[in-house]
């Protein structure tokens, strides 16, 4: 049977399984021998069952099992190479398992792709079928990862040991799914799903991972209070790597966050976004009709040094306005794209409402609007802007927060990371430069601040530097010297959690391309809690430890017990209940509870 595999495999491969299978194959399995392995008696047909089976390298098939047993010791045994190919009591291969999961996973491929690229394969499965197949693939993946834990911490002692990073995501009101991998080797090592980062919940999780992989030689995670108190608690004298991006994130929130919400609600207020892009698009439709000559000496004006406005020039106006209104909707769009603290976009959107402001005052008085037209849009746009420029509280918290941004731009030059010049946004690891120079710098920046008298009587200052000094042990701690097999080796733990920073965005960007909606509160709650674990299919080393001599992931799971993963399956379905959009509508109702019980007294009565 093997080699008729083999066989199929190479026809099909140039071929296809439709033309040299016209109908609907059937191929037979037996087991290997008819001996007893127990009592070396001669065993007897007991059954022959048939089943649909899908494969790649078949496609659609129909499976005939003949199945023996021993007269003498009643021994059962079916076809071993039947169950090489696909679970028992399923009809799906395990190599179309492992094309669901790695293409879903990886290839961020959605259902209806997996579904054509399948059928190309002559594999008919369904929509819903790739997303119970996708998740039997993390089942498996999972049981796969726990087999070989003995295996993957002797893995870890061969390079001295290893850094735990800790990270979670959440998204509203979802659980926080919690993951944590190897700095040095970037193996997932482990994940959960907790209601909060309290320790309570983490200590559990984290004993596991003692018991698992022995301590870490450091580990690194944000300044959360619950996971500082877990770590704590499980690892008591291992060192802890506080994330440099997370510090800088928690304290500049702390430092103009209260600034950065007087500017964000008082603009929504004002509408003045949408009034902008109402004006903006109005113009666009106005200008897209002007004339080519007129375009050219538009933009000859910016091509030149001295800025010529020709008066002859009717039409150009509304495309100076235009050109203006659009660069002052650009100012949301300013920054690394890190997100609060590092860019401050709402601050920029208003810094450049108000240059807009004072240059159309300034257009105004050089006489350019000559036509009706143009001096009524003139005076309109100045009428949409001037409430806003007129608000004391935005004035005033605008002047305060570009005062604290300037003070934690210096903090971030001190620290050497996500500094506006590197363009590296959230993949920035920091400059590399030893923790000495670092911690060197950030001293003398802290008596820098601490001198200045006017600042240090807002409060805010004064918690960033009590932050600095809590956590100066955690941020800028020294090498590790650990013993390998090659001998003594430093290891400086990375200073970011990027590592699973980076794997969450990925993660999430695909469920966001898969449904199309931002939110990914439903998936989080969802999803299996071991997903994560999906990165390790792109670490050779550890592919290298999973697949045990296997060729291939498919082989590898031929090795797991199909009914322990029906099991889990079972389980990971266990809470969920499918309820209506209408249902949702009527309990989400204010006037449910009151409806329902006049409904029940009436019922009484």
């Amino acid at each position: 049977m093997r080699i008729l595999a083999e066989i199929i495999t190479r026809l099909t491969h140039n071929l296809g399984s439709a033309s040299l299978f016209p109908t609907t194959p059937i191929v037979t399995f037996r087991p290997e021998s008819r001996t007893c392995p127990h009592c070396t008696t001669r065993m007897k047909i007991l059954k022959t069952n048939t089943k649909p089976v899908a494969t790649l390298s078949i496609g659609d098939f129909i499976a005939r099992e003949i199945t023996y047993f021993c007269p003498r010791c009643g021994l059962i045994v079916g076809s071993e190479e039947l169950n090489l190919l696909v679970p028992t009591r399923c009809n799906i291969g395990y190599d179309v398992l492992a094309y669901v999961g790695q293409t879903f996973f990886l290839d961020s491929y959605d259902n209806e792709h997996i579904v054509e690229s399948l059928r190309e394969k002559h594999v008919a499965i369904s929509r819903s079928e790739v997303s119970y197949l996708a998740k039997k693939f993390i089942v498996y993946l999972s049981l796969l990862h726990k087999k070989v834990q003995k295996e993957t911490r002797a893995f870890l002692s061969m390079n001295g040991g290893y850094i735990l990073h800790l990270d979670g995501t959440c998204d509203g009101d979802s659980p926080h799914l919690i993951s944590v991998l190897d700095g040095i080797t970037e193996i997932v090592l482990d994940n959960t799903k907790v209601s909060s980062e309290n320790a309570d919940d983490l200590i559990p999780f984290l004993a596991g991972i003692k018991a698992a992989y022995g301590e870490p030689v450091a580990v690194v995670s944000d300044m959360g209070k619950g996971i500082l108190a877990a770590i704590r608690a499980v690892f008591k004298q291992v060192p802890i790597f506080i994330c440099h991006y997370h510090f800088l994130k928690a304290v500049g929130k702390n430092l103009f966050g209260k600034e950065n919400d007087t500017i964000r609600k008082r603009l929504k207020n004002y509408g003045i976004q949408g009034i902008l892009r109402k004006r903006v698009r109005t113009l666009g439709n106005t200008i897209a009709s002007s004339p080519p000559q007129l375009m050219k000496i538009f933009h000859r004006l910016f091509e030149t040094e001295e800025v010529v406005i020709p008066c002859s020039s009717e039409g150009l106006p509304p495309l100076i306005i235009h050109t203006l209104l659009v660069w002052v909707l650009e100012g949301k769009n300013q920054g690394q794209g890190c997100g609060f603290p590092f860019d401050q976009p709402y601050l920029s959107f208003y810094q450049r409402l108000v240059t807009a402001y004072t240059l159309l005052g300034k257009f105004g008085k050089a006489y350019v609007c000559k036509t009706a037209r143009d001096k009524k849009l003139y005076t309109a746009i100045l009428r949409d802007l001037k409430p806003v420029i007129r608000d004391s509280a935005l004035k005033s918290a605008s002047a305060r927060m570009q005062e604290k941004a300037a003070v934690f731009s210096r903090l971030r030059s001190a620290m050497r990371i996500t500094l506006p010049e590197n363009k590296r946004g959230l993949n920035d690891n920091g400059e590399l430069c030893s923790m000495k120079t670092i911690e060197k710098e950030v001293t003398k920046f802290s008596l820098r601040l601490s001198k200045d008298t006017n600042l240090m009587k807002d409060k805010a200052y004064q918690r960033l530097i009590g932050k600095i000094d809590e956590y100066r042990v955690m941020l800028f701690c020294d090498p590790i010297v650990i013993e390998t097999t090659a001998g003594k080796i430093l290891i400086q733990p990375q200073r970011t959690n990027n590592l699973l920073e980076q794997f969450f965005r990925a993660f999430m960007r695909t469920y966001r391309k898969k449904n199309g909606f931002q939110a990914v509160t439903r998936v989080l709650k969802a999803m299996l809690e071991d997903t994560p674990l999906v990165m390790n299919l792109r670490n050779k080393d550890f592919m290298y430890i999973l697949l045990d001599g296997r060729q291939n992931i498919a082989e590898r799971f031929a090795d797991i017990d199909a009914e322990i993963v029906r099991a889990q399956m079972i389980k990971s379905t266990r809470n969920e209940y499918p309820v209506s959009i209408k249902l949702k509508k009527i309990v989400n109702a204010p006037t449910f509870l009151t409806s329902l019980t006049s409904l029940i007294d009436r019922k009484v009565s």
